[in-house]
C-alpha cells in the first residue's frame, strides 16, 4: 500500500480523497493554484505545494508542475479525482515515466475506451448497443455527409472529457455548419482536442449510468444504476440510485451485460458506463468515463462501498473483496449538487445533520468562491429505505442548509424535489424544459 499519494485536484474531491487517505494511515499531499492557497483542501494536506497562477492551464493542467511536486514531495501515487488531468492519457504515461503510480486505469486501456467515438466500436462486439453514429470528424463536410446519413436530428459531440461540455443538438445543415467550428474550438479549449463526432439524437430518454469498478485480476462488480436525467444544458442537477425508471429484471440484465462487457475489456479501477434509456425501454450505450465520477457518492450511499478507497487499493494491486453477490440495492439515495451562481466569499455555513444524510463539499466559512473553476460547493446526500421517504429526507434538508455571503441553486434544488412529477419518479430529460 502506498504511503503517500498527491492529490492533482481541488476543492470537494480533493477533500473527499484527502479523508479517505487519512482513513487509511496514508498521508497526503496537496497541489493549489493562487487562488486556492487559502481553501480547505490546503489545509487538511500533510503537505502543500502552490504550482502556478489561478488559471486551470498555469496550475491543475500543469502536468510537469505536478509531476515536480510528486517527486519533491516523495508521493508514491497521483490520485486525479475528477476533471483536469483524470482521463488525461499523455499525463498517465508521463506518471509511468516517472515512477509514479496514477490512481486511474492504465494508459493503454485509457486511450482506447476514453475516445467516445472509438468504444461505441470495442461495445459492438457486446451485448451492449451503442446509439448509431460515427468516429472523429475531421472536417465539417464529413459531419454534414454523416448527418445526411444518420438522419437529423444529431448530436454533435466531443471525442473527449466530459462535464457537459463540447455538446450541441443539431438540427439540419445550416445548424451543423454554423455549430461544427464551435464545437472544435470548445472541446479543444476544454480538452485539449478539438475531436468531434456525430451521434443519432435519442428523445425523449433518461440518462441512465452504470457503476462499475474492476480489479487487475479480471474481477468486476457492478454497483447498480444512477438516474442523471435532471439536468440543464447537459449539466446534472440532481442525481438518484436506484432509478425510479428502471424495473427489476431490466436491472439485472444491463448489470450482467455490462459486467460482461467490462471484463473482455481488461479494464482496471472504476468506470462509468452511460445509456439513454427511450421510453420503450431500450438502454443504448453513449460512452464510458474512465474516473471517479462527480455523483459517485449516491452510490457509495446506497452500496456501502467506498469507492475512493478501493480505488487506491486497486491501483496498489489489492483483489476485490467483495463479488456481484454482495451487492444490494435496497433502499433509495438522491444527490443534489449545490452550486454558486456567482463568485464571491462565504460568510456563514450550515450544514444539516441526521442519520443517513452526508455532505460533500470543500468549503468553510471565508472561502472565496472563485470565478476560475467549477461552480461546485458542495454534494447533499440522502439515504432512506423508500424513495419517498428519501424526497422528504431531501426536502428537508434543502430547508436547513444555508450559505451566506453567495447566492446558490439552493431554492431551484428544493423546487425541483418538491415537483409532483420528480415525486412520483416519471421524469425524463425533458424535465428542466421551460424551467
Amino acid at each position: 500500500m502506498f504511503s503517500k499519494i498527491l492529490i492533482a485536484n481541488r476543492g470537494e474531491i480533493a477533500v473527499r480523497i484527502i479523508r479517505a487517505c487519512k482513513e487509511m494511515g496514508i498521508s497526503t499531499v496537496a497541489v493549489y493554484s493562487e487562488a486556492d492557497k487559502e481553501s480547505l483542501f490546503v489545509q487538511l494536506a500533510d503537505e502543500s505545494y502552490c504550482i502556478g497562477k489561478a488559471s486551470a492551464a498555469d496550475s491543475y493542467l500543469n502536468e510537469e508542475r505536478i509531476i515536480s511536486a510528486a517527486k519533491v514531495s516523495g508521493a508514491q501515487a497521483i490520485h486525479p479525482g475528477y476533471g483536469f488531468l483524470s482521463e488525461n492519457e499523455h499525463f498517465a504515461r508521463l506518471c509511468q515515466r516517472f515512477g509514479i503510480v496514477f490512481i486511474g486505469p492504465d494508459p493503454e486501456c485509457m486511450e482506447r475506451v476514453s475516445d467516445k467515438a472509438r468504444i461505441k466500436k470495442i461495445m459492438e462486439g457486446t451485448n451492449l448497443t451503442p446509439i448509431p453514429g460515427t468516429e472523429a470528424l475531421p472536417t465539417v463536410e464529413d459531419a454534414v455527409e454523416a448527418a445526411s446519413q444518420i438522419r437529423y436530428p444529431v448530436m454533435l459531440k466531443a471525442c473527449f472529457g466530459g462535464g457537459g461540455r463540447g455538446i450541441r443538438l443539431i438540427r439540419n445543415e445550416e445548424e451543423l455548419r454554423r455549430d461544427y467550428p464551435l464545437a472544435v474550438a470548445e472541446s479543444e479549449a476544454a480538452f485539449g482536442d478539438g475531436s468531434v463526432y456525430i451521434e443519432k439524437y435519442v428523445f425523449p430518454a433518461r440518462h441512465i449510468e452504470m457503476q462499475i469498478i474492476a480489479d487487475e485480476y479480471g474481477n468486476v462488480v457492478c454497483l447498480g444504476e444512477r438516474d442523471c436525467s435532471v439536468q440543464r444544458r447537459h449539466q446534472k442537477l440532481i442525481e438518484e440510485s436506484p432509478s425510479p425508471g428502471v424495473n427489476k429484471a431490466s436491472r439485472e440484465k444491463l448489470i450482467n451485460d455490462v459486467t460482461e462487457a467490462v471484463k473482455k475489456m481488461g479494464y482496471s479501477g472504476v468506470g462509468t458506463l452511460e445509456f439513454l434509456m427511450d421510453r420503450e425501454g431500450n438502454f443504448w450505450f453513449m460512452e464510458m468515463n474512465v474516473r471517479l465520477q462527480v455523483e459517485h457518492c449516491v452510490t457509495e450511499s446506497l452500496t456501502r462501498i467506498d469507492m475512493v478507497k478501493w480505488q487506491i487499493r486497486i491501483a496498489a494491486g489489492v483483489k476485490l473483496s467483495f463479488t456481484q453477490e454482495d451487492i444490494t440495492l435496497t433502499g433509495s439515495s438522491i444527490e443534489c449538487r449545490i452550486n454558486a451562481l456567482a463568485p464571491g466569499k462565504l460568510q456563514n455555513v450550515h450544514i444539516p445533520g441526521g442519520p443517513f444524510l452526508r455532505f460533500d463539499g470543500g468549503v468553510i466559512p471565508g472561502t472565496m468562491i472563485s470565478p476560475y473553476y467549477d461552480s461546485l460547493i458542495g454534494k447533499l446526500i440522502v439515504y432512506a429505505s423508500t424513495r419517498e421517504e428519501a424526497v422528504r429526507k431531501m426536502r428537508s434538508a434543502l430547508c436547513e442548509i444555508i450559505f451566506t455571503g453567495i447566492s446558490t441553486n439552493i431554492p431551484e434544488q428544493l423546487d425541483i424535489i418538491s415537483d409532483p412529477c420528480f415525486s412520483s419518479g416519471n421524469y425524463d430529460l425533458t424535465f428542466m424544459e421551460g424551467r
